[in-house]
């Protein structure tokens, strides 16, 4: 789909990745093969949102409840990672992308953890966009962490305010979420960037993660450019 001259592009969009199980059972393959497509169409559309002019992409992997998921199903998306990691991160780096990780270390292993940083450092002056990887991430325990921080500063309670807690989140330069995209027909936001979320514009897609596709990133924004944002106002 061509670019409406009138499109508004937002600046920050995360997408809900949901349904990729869902998918590979509806096609007959291998829960496997549902996550490894759904890594390549999110590698695939977050470079069209770049090209549109979208500056943050941020991508809800795995969440702090997913470790409930049977331990076969977390091991390879953590085999998963740990390849797009290596393998891939060239890639990245070359097409001038820097990646974020928004998350907890708790549970996560440590070999993840180290090749996380290893990115974050290698893409850090990057300026194409900036891909943020929500990975064991949750929106309550983000705020909670920020709470932490600023506690830990013996800061009055008078003098706390909304920037306050906003710059003792993870990363408190990814700015708020414009716009949301889930999949798979569910309507919540799932503990996704609560913080962020505050004013997000919502879109729910019938089709599962790996059906998506840049032309459904282009149908989303059409109808994000159709709405008009009044922040409370």
């Amino acid at each position: 789909m061509a670019k409406p001259q009138t499109l508004t592009v937002p600046v920050h969009i995360g997408f809900i990745i949901d349904g990729n199980r869902r998918w590979a059972a509806s096609e007959g393959l291998p829960l496997a093969e549902g996550h490894r497509r759904g890594h390549s169409v999110l590698r695939s559309v977050t470079e069209h949102a770049f090209s549109l002019g979208v500056q943050y992409v941020s991508a809800y992997i795995f969440s702090t409840e997913n470790w409930s998921r049977n331990k076969q199903e977390v091991d390879y998306l953590m085999k998963l990672l740990r390849w797009v990691l290596k393998d891939e991160l060239q890639t990245f780096h070359e097409k001038n992308i820097r990646l974020l990780w928004v998350g907890s270390s708790v549970e996560l292993p440590a070999s993840i953890q180290k090749a996380i940083k290893n990115a974050e450092m290698l893409t850090e002056k990057n300026t194409a966009g900036t891909f943020v990887l929500c990975l064991n991430h949750g929106g309550h325990r983000e705020i909670t962490e920020a709470v932490r921080r600023i506690v830990s500063t013996d800061m009055p309670p008078e003098d706390i305010d909304e920037a306050t807690i906003t710059h003792a989140l993870d990363h408190p330069e990814v700015p708020p979420i414009d716009l949301i995209i889930r999949t798979s027909g569910e309507q919540r936001l799932s503990n996704f960037m609560l913080w962020r979320a505050a004013y997000s514009e919502l879109i729910f897609r019938d089709e599962y993660w790996p059906a998506f596709s840049s032309d459904a990133l282009d149908e989303c924004l059409v109808e994000y450019s159709k709405r008009q944002r009044r922040f409370g106002g």
